[in-house]
């Protein structure tokens, strides 16, 4: 059999691209689909789109739903023995197959098991390109191993929008739910009113009038913490991978392209997400380290200059 080779898209996002979507089921949860399936859209078209399990097992009935209303194509595979995975081999052998057909220019793997790593090389190696996507602990080699690896809790968020701080715990206002000696609070109903003037006529407890400080004080006390700014979420490795990053591509004024930038970056770590950081774009994430110069140019579309301050 020949085996043409297709031509690997110059842009990895190029829309155009045709490409084969592979899920494990048994690796994959469906409430990442619609997620997964917003990100591809962005890398190309999946004009092949297949599911791999034993769909005899009931750990798989919460996908049927899923499968019709995205017309993902279910494989079925039996397990041939206790405690050996024979969805693996299934996906590793469709994958191939879909590779000598010559039609496709990249490949989207979605697993967290290693037992991928070895496909996404030999796929990659045909000069095809390979998007991963998985859970955090997905082992290293698989990662390492595509073009590109996006994790499944970016998935959930489709705006790439930055993980908001924890909100400060609400308490009901002391002085509201106390009110003083012949101002009862307002309250509609006539039972409430008959209450509150009973609780004013009542005589108030000797160590009542120091209570409602100290919790107006607990309450006020969250409020004037400081929140947590967007910048302190990028953690040392990853300001030292773009620092490194500016640093290769820079041209002699110090300047460099950003993307430039994302390019070099995606080669040394695909993992590397600008939404793993809670930014929705690789120049927010650059001005949010504070190390950086950023210079958006008025000429061409989305041309950001970068350097370091």
């Amino acid at each position: 059999m020949t085996l043409r080779t297709p031509p690997r898209p110059a842009d990895p996002a190029d829309r155009s691209a045709t490409l084969a979507l592979l899920i494990d089921g048994d690796n994959a949860s469906p409430k990442i689909v619609e997620g997964l399936l917003a990100e591809i859209a962005t890398y190309g078209t999946a004009s092949v789109k297949r599911i791999y399990g034993d769909w005899t097992k009931p750990n798989l009935g919460g996908w049927k739903q899923c499968l019709l209303e995205h017309s993902i194509q279910p494989i079925q595979q039996f397990a041939y023995t206790t405690g050996k995975n024979a969805t693996d081999g299934a996906m590793i052998i469709d994958g191939m197959d879909l590779l000598y057909t010559g039609r496709f220019d990249g490949f989207c793997l979605v697993s967290s098991d290693s037992d991928f790593a070895r496909l996404a090389s030999r796929l990659r190696e045909q000069g095809v390109l390979v998007y991963g996507f998985g859970e955090r602990k997905t082992p290293r080699p698989f990662i390492t191993a595509c073009d590109k690896f996006v994790f499944f809790d970016v998935l959930a968020q489709p705006g790439g929008l930055a993980v908001p701080a924890p909100k400060a715990p609400t308490a009901p206002d002391p002085a509201a739910a106390t009110p003083p000696a012949g101002k009862p609070a307002a309250k509609t109903g006539a039972k409430a009113s008959d209450k509150e003037a009973a609780k004013a006529a009542a005589p108030a407890p000797a160590k009542g009038a120091s209570k409602p400080a100290v919790p107006a004080a607990a309450v006020a006390s969250p409020a004037a913490k400081p929140q947590p700014r967007r910048g302190d979420a990028v953690d040392a490795p990853a300001r030292a991978l773009l620092t490194s990053a500016l640093a290769a591509v820079a041209e002699d004024s110090g300047w460099a392209s950003l993307g430039a930038i994302g390019s070099h970056i995606a080669k040394r770590s695909p993992e590397f997400d600008s939404r793993n950081y809670g930014f929705a774009r690789l120049s927010d994430l650059v001005e949010a380290t504070g190390l950086f110069e950023v210079e958006r140019s008025s000429t061409g579309k989305g041309s950001v200059l970068v350097r370091l301050k």
